[in-house]
């Protein structure tokens, strides 16, 4: 008995998958193609149809603080996109704020930041030590703010904070 050749429909399947975004192609809950007239797009209560699909095809990304941290440690904030690109990942934009002092509380750290394929990353903030004087023990905050961006949307939540203690 021969073996059948499998080679043909391994790659119409491999080009189905790679053709799918830019076909906006999508299984629907009510199932069949969608029909809209030049007229349809636009009502007075809602935004356009082509808004609505463009938002529905975006990653959300969100941010997460992993905790406080103690001077000289590091502290993590985590970035997630949800769904995952399967094929790359993309760069968020997000800014840094608070009561700390970028180069005298923690090390200074850049935007954008890359989130792969695996959905999430990390935005590291090294500690330093205090170069205030001794008697000034107090925490200082450090807020990452996610900023809008090309290809994503903000979800909740669009910000965190950690607290640098003594």
């Amino acid at each position: 008995m021969k073996t059948p050749n499998i080679k043909f429909p391994t790659i119409l399947l491999a080009l189905a998958f790679a053709l799918a975004p830019i076909a906006h192609a999508a299984p629907r809950p009510e199932g069949g193609p969608i029909h809209v007239s030049a007229n349809q797009g636009v009502s007075a209560n809602s935004e356009p149809y082509s808004a609505r699909i463009q938002e529905e095809q975006l990653p959300v990304m969100s941010v997460h603080s992993t905790g406080d941290v103690t001077r000289g440690k590091t502290g993590s904030f985590v970035l997630s996109m949800s769904p995952a690109l399967m094929f790359g990942g993309a760069y968020v934009n997000f800014s840094v704020s608070g009561s700390a002092i970028s180069g005298v509380d923690y090390v200074a750290v850049v935007s954008p930041a890359y989130i792969g394929k695996s959905g999430y990353a990390t935005i590291l903030i090294h500690t330093l030590a205090d170069p205030r004087a001794s008697s000034l023990r107090q925490a200082y905050s450090v807020v990452v703010s996610l900023e809008s961006g090309l290809g994503y949307a903000l979800g909740q939540p669009k910000s965190a904070k950690m607290m640098i203690n003594p």
